[in-house]
């Protein structure tokens, strides 16, 4: 479990293809500086898991699925990412839940910028667009960040908005993008759990219409 508060930015420093996955090996000393074997580490929003470390990066290995679902096959060696050590129980959460499980990317379609900040516009499909909310909280390459803009329920070419202080801007590799970029996107939590739960009763539902009539003759 992360709180999308990014730690440090690091460096892809090479990655190894085995076939259907790969071996990814970043530069972060300060993530590393008390990682176990096993230990989760949040790159760029996607939970990997350590395979080995040292004082300057640690290592994890990448599914096909992850490597589908993300932007993680994009990266090569040299590439920046967001490093967020999984939280500890008892630590303050200050931005919000985030579990590292990516649920799709998302394209920059716009840059608006400020005096210091910068507003950003991103795609959004019709797939996640339930689960995004006006003023509510998503995960934008591990990025906690909240909701300040959002298309028109049911609008043909959905998009989301955030807007990026200088802290941001600095720290994290979101300051970077350029339009057409690909970023990981994590919903809320809570929003998924509600779907699922309205889906389930809605089959239910749907099931109890179809199923026949039990008369009882008087």
């Amino acid at each position: 479990m992360f709180t999308g508060i990014i730690e440090e930015r690091g460096r892809v420093v090479r990655i190894d293809d085995n076939g259907d996955s790969v071996r990814l090996t970043v530069d972060g000393p300060i993530v590393v500086a008390d990682v176990h074997h096993g230990d989760s580490i949040a790159v760029s929003g996607v939970c990997l898991t350590v395979v080995a470390s040292d004082e300057r990066g640690f290592t994890a290995d990448v599914m096909k699925q992850t490597l589908v679902m993300s932007t993680i096959g994009d990266l090569a060696a040299g590439s920046d990412v967001n490093l967020e050590r999984a939280a500890r129980v008892g630590d303050r959460l200050g931005g919000h839940i985030v579990q590292g499980h990516v649920d799709g990317t998302s394209a920059l379609l716009e840059i608006h910028p400020g005096d210091a900040w910068k507003r950003l516009r991103f795609g959004l499909s019709d797939d996640l667009a339930p689960l995004v909310v006006d003023k509510g909280s998503i995960t934008v390459h591990g990025v906690s960040l909240t909701v300040s803009d959002i298309s028109e329920a049911g609008a043909a070419d959905g998009w989301f908005e955030v807007s990026l202080i200088p802290e941001t801007l600095e720290a994290t590799t979101l300051g970077a993008l350029e339009v057409g970029d690909r970023v990981n996107i994590e919903t809320d939590v809570l929003a998924r759990h509600v779907r699922r739960m309205l889906r389930i009763d809605e089959a239910a539902t749907a099931a109890l219409d179809a199923s026949p009539v039990a008369t009882v003759g008087l």
